[in-house]
């Protein structure tokens, strides 16, 4: 049975006003898939990237807000904030089943059109990077033919992470740590106090609700974090194999190798020390 939506009192008639397309800038976001092999699949190649873009943009604008909120000692939209997080990178796992698909021979057409862009060479990606604590200078590199980008990531970099922010807020909650104040831009390293002082919280969630929640939150965000990059590393590698990536890295040799990064080492030691 046909229906008329206008009977129900939906609006039909949009000729002076926005409609859902407007609002969400469709025509520009549909007419960003530009085919350069002419092979079918590369379709699924670019949208799968594209997508993954989008979602890493509504992180980073997580992200940023978390570690806002954590500063400021207000805790409860930050744990909302990252929850949220740990959600998109859970979407962001299941969208390697779809590039799966993806066989051998299908990618062998599209690649040489690719030249030397990669997926290494994501700028937002390198900015969740940043966010979560992994600092490296030489990553800095991919972007320094766009001076706005190297400005903005550089900021990025020598900012305080999300973890950093939460050492802080250890610290103003009166524990006594050896982190609060350092150079930004250095990889993070273990520390003792630091592990002395979640242990604590581990050991009194009761009194230390909030403390305990974030770390959870924080524990939470790396578990997802890390399937995201261990599902990465194997869809290449079941693609492509041990090839070389298209921007020169080793390819799953290179990603295999960022599996060992660990962001908030003393959350995941103080499960041993327990």
């Amino acid at each position: 049975m046909s229906t008329d939506p206008a009977k129900e009192g939906a609006k039909t008639d949009f000729t002076d006003q926005m409609d859902y397309g407007d609002y969400l800038d469709l025509e520009r976001v549909l007419d960003a898939q530009h085919l350069r092999s002419g092979d079918h699949n590369e379709m699924l190649f670019i949208i799968q990237h594209q997508t993954s873009e989008l979602w890493m943009k509504l992180m980073l604008h997580e992200l940023r807000a978390a570690r806002g909120a954590i500063a400021t000692d207000d805790l409860s939209p930050a744990f909302k904030m990252l929850a949220r997080v740990s959600r998109i990178m859970e979407q962001l796992v299941h969208s390697w089943d779809v590039l799966s698909t993806l066989t051998p021979p299908e990618y062998s057409k599209m690649r040489p059109y690719l030249g030397s862009s990669s997926g290494f060479q994501s700028w937002q990606y390198r900015e969740v990077e940043f966010l979560l604590g992994n600092k490296n200078a030489a990553m800095l590199k991919p972007h320094a033919h766009r001076p706005e980008l190297t400005v903005y990531l550089k900021d990025a970099f020598e900012s305080p992470s999300l973890y950093d922010e939460a050492l802080r807020l250890l610290a103003r909650r009166g524990f006594v740590l050896d982190r609060c104040e350092r150079d930004w831009s250095e990889p993070y390293a273990f520390s003792e106090q630091v592990e002395a002082a979640w242990l604590c919280v581990y050991r009194d969630p009761d009194r230390y609700w909030a403390l305990y929640e974030l770390a959870e939150e924080l524990i939470d965000l790396e578990d997802a974090f890390r399937q995201w990059r261990f599902r990465h590393v194997t869809t290449v590698e079941r693609i492509i194999g041990f090839k070389r990536g298209t921007g020169g890295t080793g390819g799953v040799s290179y990603l295999r190798k960022m599996l060992d990064v660990v962001l908030f080492p003393e959350l995941w030691k103080v499960r041993t020390d327990l």
